[in-house]
């Protein structure tokens, strides 16, 4: 794969041969008045990582800590330990971590996207390269 690392295209167009699929023609650039411009989301993928991370890492906790009450209450009526109970031990933290993985995602997209909307230039126009503030609705 051949990069031309001394292009000026930008970090949030990554092909920037084609026209992007969802244009909005209701918004016209301040500076050149193109009605070529592109959402540029970069609120709503950080609130998207960072939800999806603290989501796995809270779905695995809360998965672990209920390993470890579910434990206590089999040693505490004498229950024997099975084969199995390392497997399930796994396929909860497994379960737990993807649950809150996307819960995290969803939530935090929405922040995002909020984020966007009311703070940060949301949108790029492709003729001049100027970012904006405009509102999605």
């Amino acid at each position: 794969m051949d990069h031309d690392f001394t292009s000026t295209t930008f970090d949030d167009e990554p092909f920037s041969d084609h026209e992007p699929l969802r244009q909005s023609s209701n918004v016209a650039c301040p500076a050149c008045q193109s009605r070529r411009t592109i959402p540029r989301d970069t609120g709503k993928k950080a609130g998207a990582a960072i939800g999806t991370v603290a989501g796995a890492a809270g779905g695995i906790s809360g998965a672990l800590s209920g390993v470890i009450t579910g434990a206590e209450i089999g040693m505490a009526m004498a229950a024997t330990a099975t084969a199995s109970t390392p497997l399930g031990i796994v396929a909860g933290a497994i379960l737990g971590g993807l649950s809150g993985a996307i819960a995290g995602c969803a939530v935090g997209a929405a922040l995002g996207e909020a984020v966007d909307d009311s703070i940060l230039r949301n949108r790029r126009c492709l003729t001049c390269g100027q970012t904006f503030s405009a509102s999605r609705r």
